[in-house]
């Protein structure tokens, strides 16, 4: 620098000769003369100063910006001043190298150091290809912008809503038997492979939701109606996510699937109340069919134990016939003849009784005729 700037001086005296700024005649030092700055017959002086008294002398225009030039790169001017107007240090250096030096070296921890989380990978590349994936830790690499790192979360569960729940936007989706349901679901999936993530797909995200939606109407159009309202969910859910991890494998998108959620499955808004009339009447019907499956169980049972019974009576007629017989006879007596009113006939008389069930049916209606008015006065 100082030898670019140390020539400029002659290079200016040189150049202000001919117009006599520097000149040995007396009329180039004497702007009145007619040859200086602008009097008789010699050319002017483009480099002069404008305004500047005729007689007075002074440094042109040329010598005063390549002054200062020098002064803001620190080789000249009285401020002492180093690069850039810099301060110098006490033995007359100027301190710019230090500044560059310190610029450089944060400039290499900076982009030369990296640290990874446990959940997260650094995918690295060189000059714009991919090189490597950094593991979680502090890891070194050619500062930029030779080498970049993009860090990238491997953890992290995202979820993709596809539908809604609202009227407003519905989802239709044709079902096996030719109906049409309102569907809304969500996809969960995280990174497995982050070098895939980041270079294989533009749009990761439109990518998943694209490819849930196909593998959704391809698996309802092979299930029913009442499977996709609440019957089949689960065996829905699970062939969804496996036909989409098939299809995202076969992307190379380094995405796994984590689950499929769907929070709703309605017929569409405008017969949906027709639906649901169809639908109570269907589980009334099957409210019957079970009162009446339970009174069945319970009469067949009933069947069953007197079977049973008299498997177990028959067993003791064949080792004892007579006995049996007579213990049957009396235990069937014993059941008619406790309910009914009895007279015994003795001999070839009518013996006269005391008839105590009559009786008992009497004095029961008195008592009750009895307590009718006061109950009625109260």
């Amino acid at each position: 620098m100082k030898r670019l700037f140390g020539w400029m001086p002659g290079i200016v005296s040189m150049a202000q000769g001919p117009w006599g700024g520097k000149s040995d005649g007396p009329e180039s030092n004497d702007g009145s003369g007619g040859k200086g700055a602008g009097g008789g017959g010699g050319p002017r002086n483009p480099w002069t100063q404008p305004g500047r008294p005729a007689g007075q002398k002074g440094p042109s225009a040329i010598e005063e910006m390549l002054r200062r030039g020098r002064d803001s790169f620190g080789q000249g001017g009285g401020n002492g001043g180093g690069f850039g107007g810099l301060p110098q240090s006490p033995n007359g250096k100027a301190l710019w190298p230090i500044g560059i030096a310190i610029l450089v070296i944060l400039w290499l921890v900076l982009t030369s150091f990296h640290r990874v989380g446990p959940q997260e990978r650094g995918v690295v590349t060189f000059l714009g290809s991919y090189s490597r994936t950094l593991t979680p830790g502090i890891s070194l690499t050619l500062p930029a912008p030779f080498a970049a790192v993009t860090i990238v979360d491997v953890e992290e569960i995202r979820t993709i809503d596809v539908g809604s729940t609202t009227a407003e936007n519905e989802n239709l989706v044709l079902t096996g038997d030719q109906n049409i349901i309102d569907l809304a679901y969500s996809v969960r999936w995280n990174i497995r492979n982050p070098e895939l993530y980041l270079f294989q797909l533009s749009n990761p995200d439109a990518a998943v939701r694209e490819v849930a939606e196909s593998a959704m109407r391809a698996v309802l159009a092979s299930v029913s109606l009442d499977d996709a309202l609440g019957a089949g969910r689960t065996a829905i859910e699970q062939q969804v996510e496996q036909r989409m991890q098939e299809i995202l494998d076969g992307y190379r998108s380094g995405i796994r699937i984590q689950g499929i959620a769907i929070k709703q499955a309605d017929p569409p808004a405008a017969v949906n109340d027709a639906f649901k009339a169809v639908s109570a009447a269907q589980q009334t019907a099957q409210t019957y069919l079970n009162e009446a499956r339970a009174a069945a169980q319970q009469v067949t049972a009933k069947a069953q134990g007197e079977a049973a019974s008299f498997d177990k009576v028959y067993e003791q007629y064949r080792l004892a016939p007579d006995v049996t017989r007579r213990r049957m006879y009396y235990e069937t007596m014993e059941g008619v003849l406790a309910n009914v009113d009895k007279t015994i006939v003795e001999g070839s008389n009518v013996t006269p009784y005391l008839p105590l069930p009559e009786i008992k049916r009497r004095a029961a209606s008195d008592a009750a005729a009895a307590a009718a008015p006061s109950t009625g006065g109260q």
